[in-house]
């Protein structure tokens, strides 16, 4: 029984509550209340659910970006002639090429 909470546990009444107990009370009707354990669930899961969201609004943006980002070229290359071309080709690819002598 080294803990407190061990001792009142065994129904013992640690030296610093007897001391606060008013002269006069019976002992044995004394009822010592414990407070509950912090429990850490809810910090744990909003904390989740802040990352998660944060996760989905980044990805959001992404998206749009990437939207707004297509509309644009596309609106250029049929008004100004600009075009934006994507090249598929791997770089090992080439150098194959050009080491045959072919394009």
């Amino acid at each position: 029984m080294q803990l407190p909470e061990d001792q009142l546990r065994a129904g013992h009444i640690p030296a610093d509550l007897y001391r606060q107990i008013p002269p006069g009370t019976d002992v044995r009707r004394v009822v010592i209340v414990q407070e509950a354990p912090r429990s850490y669930t809810g910090p744990i899961v909003l904390t989740l659910v802040i990352t998660a969201g944060s996760v989905a609004v980044l990805l959001v943006i992404a998206f749009v970006t990437q939207v707004i980002a297509a509309s644009l070229i596309s609106v250029l290359s049929a008004t100004c002639g600009i075009s934006y071309t994507i090249s598929r080709t791997s770089k090992k690819r080439k150098k194959n090429a050009l080491a045959h002598g072919s394009k």
